[in-house]
C-alpha cells in the first residue's frame, strides 16, 4: 500500500534538513548554513514504533519573496504539503517566532491538515528556556523542543507525528489480486494500456506528456484472474522534470512500484529501448519486483517474419541486466495480444512469489558443486555448508560457507542459473545472501 506522507516544512535556514537525516538515519539531504540549498523535495521511508511513512525534506518557504529561487522552493513545498498525511513545521529556537513563522503557519492552517510544531535548535538539556514558549504565539498547539544535530528530543517529534498520523487505509484487495504498476517514460501509452484491458476509458489520453499526474487504480477481473493496474505519471530524466507537479508526479510512480506486485516496463515500439527505459526498468529491479516488458504500438511498426525476433534479440541485450524478463509485443490502440500481457503478468507474479523446501534446494547445491567444483584461492577453497530459502517477492536465498571472500560473483551467478533452471525461475529476479560460518558450528 501507498505510504502516508510527512512534510518537513518551514522558512529557510532553520534546521529541516539536518531535522531530516536525523529522522531517517542518514545522510541524505544536504546540509549547509546558506539558505536555499534544499531546492527540491527529498524523500525517504521513516519508521518509528513499526510505522512506517515516507518522510519528505522541503526547500524553505518564503512566503512574500519575488525571487525565482525562493518561489520555486516556496511551490516545492505547497505541493508537498498538498500531498501530505501530517505536516511538521519546522521554527528556530535560536531566532525566535518571526514574521515569517507567522506567514508559513497561517499558510498552513489554510491546508486543513494535522501540524505538528517542531522547536529545532534547543540543545541544552533539560527544561527548555522561556524563549521557547513564545512558539505557543503561532496557534499550533504545544510545540515539541528538538534539537536536530543532537537527536535529542526526536522520539518525542515522531511521537507526535503518530498521535496524528491517520490510521493506514488498508487496500481492500485480496491475496488473490495481483497489483500491477505501469511504469515507463512519459507518452509511450501507459495510460491507453488501462484502458484498454478495463474495456472503458478511466484514464485521460493525451498526446501531450504529463496528462496523468498521479498514481490511479483500477480493478480488472477476467478468465487470467484478478488486477489491479496502476496506472503511474512518466517517469523522466532529472534534468527534464521542470515542473515542480510533475517532481511530485515522478515521487507517486516510485512509490507505485513499491506498492506493486508486478512492473509493467512500456517501452515505445517505434523509439525502441532508451537510457530512460533502464532508469525505470533499473527501478523495478533493484525493489525486486517481477517484471514484463510490453513493447507497445507495436502497430506501427512495419514488419517481416523476422521483425520480432530481431527486436527480441535488441531488447535482451539492453536488458542484460535483468536477464529474467519476458517481453510482450502489444498494441493498447488496437488490442493486439494484450491477453499475452495478461498471461506474462500471472506467471511472473506466480514466480516471483514461489517458495523452495530447503531439501530440494540442497540437491540441487550438491548436484551443482559436484559438476562445477567451488574456486579456491591459495590453496583454501570455498565450502557450501548449504542453502535455505529466507523471503519471497522476491525468492531470497541464503548460502552458509566457510568464506565469503572465496565466493566469486562469477560462481554466485553459476548457482543462481541452476536454481532457475532447475525450478523454472525464468521471470523473476533472485536474491543470493552469503554468509560465513565458522567450521565448528557446521555439524
Amino acid at each position: 500500500m501507498a505510504l502516508p506522507i510527512v512534510a518537513v516544512v518551514g522558512r529557510p535556514n532553520v534546521g529541516k534538513s539536518t531535522l531530516f537525516n536525523k529522522l531517517i538515519g542518514q545522510r541524505l539531504s544536504i546540509v549547509e548554513d546558506t539558505p536555499g540549498v534544499t531546492r527540491d523535495r527529498i524523500y525517504a521511508k521513516c519508521e518509528w514504533t513499526g510505522r512506517e511513512f515516507m518522510l519528505v525534506d522541503t526547500g524553505g518557504i518564503e512566503p512574500d519573496s519575488d525571487d525565482v529561487i525562493l518561489s520555486q522552493m516556496r511551490r516545492q513545498a505547497e505541493i508537498a504539503v498538498t500531498s501530505a498525511a501530517v505536516i511538521v513545521l519546522v521554527t528556530d529556537m535560536k531566532s525566535g517566532v518571526t514574521a515569517g513563522d507567522m506567514d508559513v503557519a497561517a499558510m498552513l492552517q489554510k491546508s486543513g491538515k494535522p501540524i505538528v510544531l517542531c522547536v529545532n535548535k534547543c540543545d541544552s538539556l533539560g527544561e527548555p528556556p522561556c524563549e521557547f514558549y513564545e512558539f505557543y504565539n503561532l496557534g499550533l498547539g504545544d510545540p515539541v523542543a528538538v534539537s536536530s544535530v543532537h537527536g535529542h528530543g526526536t522520539g518525542d517529534l515522531l511521537d507526535r507525528v503518530l498521535e496524528v498520523l491517520p490510521e493506514e487505509a488498508g487496500e481492500d484487495y485480496g491475496d488473490d489480486v495481483i497489483k500491477v504498476a505501469v511504469i515507463g517514460k512519459p507518452n509511450v501509452g501507459k495510460s491507453s494500456i488501462i484502458n484498454r484491458v478495463c474495456g472503458e476509458e478511466r484514464v485521460i489520453v493525451s498526446d501531450i506528456a504529463g496528462t496523468t499526474r498521479d498514481s490511479t487504480d483500477t480493478y480488472v477481473e477476467n478468465e487470467f484472474g484478478k488486477f489491479v493496474f496502476i496506472d503511474t505519471a512518466g517517469i523522466r530524466r532529472k534534468s527534464k522534470v521542470l515542473e515542480s507537479v510533475e517532481k511530485y508526479s515522478v515521487l507517486r510512480s516510485y512509490m507505485a512500484v513499491d506498492r506493486a506486485d508486478v512492473a509493467v516496463i512500456v517501452i515505445d515500439a517505434v523509439e525502441g529501448f532508451t537510457e530512460q527505459d533502464s532508469k525505470v526498468a533499473g527501478y523495478a529491479h533493484e525493489k525486486g519486483k517481477a517484471c514484463v516488458v510490453a513493447v507497445n504500438k507495436w502497430d506501427t511498426v512495419e514488419k517481416d517474419t523476422n521483425t520480432m525476433d530481431e527486436y527480441r534479440k535488441k531488447l535482451q541485450d539492453s536488458f542484460s541486466f535483468m536477464s529474467y524478463v519476458p517481453f510482450a509485443f502489444i498494441s493498447a490502440k488496437t488490442g493486439q495480444r494484450v491477453n499475452r500481457l495478461f498471461e506474462l503478468i500471472t506467471h511472473t507474479a506466480e514466480q516471483n512469489a514461489v517458495r523452495i523446501p530447503t531439501g530440494k534446494l540442497n540437491d540441487v547445491l550438491a548436484y551443482a558443486t559436484a559438476r562445477v567444483q567451488p574456486p579456491s584461492d591459495k590453496g583454501k577453497r570455498l565450502k557450501i555448508y548449504y542453502i535455505t530459502q529466507a523471503s519471497t517477492k522476491p525468492p531470497t536465498f541464503v548460502v552458509f560457507v566457510n568464506r565469503k571472500d572465496l565466493f566469486h560473483f562469477s560462481y554466485q551467478r553459476y548457482l543462481e542459473n541452476q536454481i532457475r533452471e532447475t525450478f523454472s525461475l525464468t521471470a523473476t529476479p533472485i536474491v543470493m545472501q552469503v554468509r560465513e560460518r565458522d567450521t565448528n558450528d557446521v555439524k
